[in-house]
């Protein structure tokens, strides 16, 4: 069987900035804005999963989908813009939904309005605490590497941070997480109400963090790319961490594919069709990169109204790799981060949290190489 594993790679909410985001939408997308409190009443109203008359059993109406406007969510991306969701999907008609981080997704997925989302480990461990594990399962990885802490010219070590802000996408999302545990580890305290050694201001839109970090009111941000990489080729950044040089060969989940659990019982086939379209799109990034950025780059230009240029989208997707296998091996340190940043009370059992069969069956039957659960479900 063929691998297409990740490679090893070298080496409320309190305090919240906001800045302009704006541009067109599609007629199927919903655009959610990073607050949480203001997702839910424009998810809510999407919410139809009801099976359409005639339909094959075990096939939903509706799928509501929900992603980032990151490259980190390249496969999302590419599988709306080249239609490989709704060529797998048949009846089931595609809601997208674009929210700015996983916490906003998540309480789409608590109260029903998400059926699926491309969300980080950080916002699905929170989901699994809250349902005490009945809400959600993993049912694919997405992507691992692509995040970066960047920081203002003169910023060369963990200590010249003291006293200083940095920014995060959102409150107890993966890159806030990562961010509050790293200096942690370097001896510098945090709080999620705000100050400690270094304040930590959790953004309105990921956008923002490029016209904050220009005009100096932060000093850096943990960003997910490509945001990571235009704080260093457009707001004159550094990059202190890269957070491949963290994990054991580089490797660690960034963005899975997860599905409520309830959905996934009730519509398999649905779910089946959603994979089929995720396996599709992964593979035209893994085949093709130069042609998979160009589709990430359109999609991302309806998104947000601009482009990122080649150098950005060349050097950004350097720094990630587009995968189906969820690094089920991270998500274990990944819950312990969560602990020490102070976004989860106490560790919490992930037993069950993965159900791989449907991924694997789909790999299996294109010849590629199953992906593990790491004993946390099934596979």
């Amino acid at each position: 069987m063929t691998s297409r594993q990740p490679s090893p790679v070298p080496g409320s909410i309190p305090g919240t900035l906001s800045g302009p985001l704006s541009g067109p939408l599609s007629r199927r997308t919903v655009l959610a804005g990073g607050l949480g409190a203001l997702a839910v009443p424009l998810l809510a109203a999407c919410s139809d999963d009801a099976p359409a008359a005639g339909a094959t059993p075990g096939t939903a109406a509706t799928l509501n989908l929900a992603y980032f406007a990151n490259l980190t969510h390249a496969a999302a991306l590419i599988g709306v813009a080249e239609g490989l969701f709704t060529a797998e999907l048949g009846s089931t008609e595609l809601v997208e939904q674009v929210v700015n981080a996983g916490p906003s997704a998540v309480e789409g997925l608590l109260g029903g309005s998400i059926d699926a989302a491309y969300i980080g480990p950080g916002p699905t461990i929170n989901a699994h605490a809250q349902s005490d594990g009945q809400i959600v399962r993993i049912v694919a990885g997405a992507t691992s590497g692509g995040a970066s802490l960047v920081v203002r010219a003169g910023i060369t070590s963990a200590e010249d941070l003291r006293g200083l802000t940095l920014a995060s996408p959102q409150l107890g999302n993966t890159q806030d997480v990562a961010l509050r545990n790293w200096l942690a580890e370097q001896g510098l305290e945090t709080s999620v109400e705000g100050g400690g050694d270094v304040t930590i201001a959790p953004l309105s839109a990921n956008a923002d963090s490029l016209t904050l970090l220009q005009s100096g009111e932060i000093d850096g941000a943990w960003m997910p790319e490509p945001w990571a990489t235009r704080l260093v080729l457009e707001a004159g950044g550094t990059t202190l961490v890269d957070e491949r040089d963290l994990w054991p060969e580089g490797q660690f989940v960034t963005t899975h594919l997860v599905v409520r659990t309830e959905y996934l019982a009730q519509y398999p086939e649905t779910v089946a069709a959603l994979l089929r379209g995720h396996v599709a799109a992964v593979t035209r990034a893994v085949d093709d990169p130069a042609g998979a950025r160009e589709v990430v780059n359109g999609r991302l230009e309806e998104l947000t109204g601009s482009a990122l240029s080649e150098e950005t989208i060349a050097t950004a997707w350097e720094h990630l790799a587009v995968t189906e296998d969820p690094v089920a091996a991270s998500l274990q340190a990944a819950m312990e981060h969560a602990v020490t940043a102070g976004t989860l009370d106490a560790e919490v059992d992930l037993g069950g949290l993965y159900d791989l069969r449907p991924l694997n069956a789909e790999l299996s039957a294109q010849g590629l190489e199953p992906v593990s659960a790491g004993g946390l479900g099934e596979e």
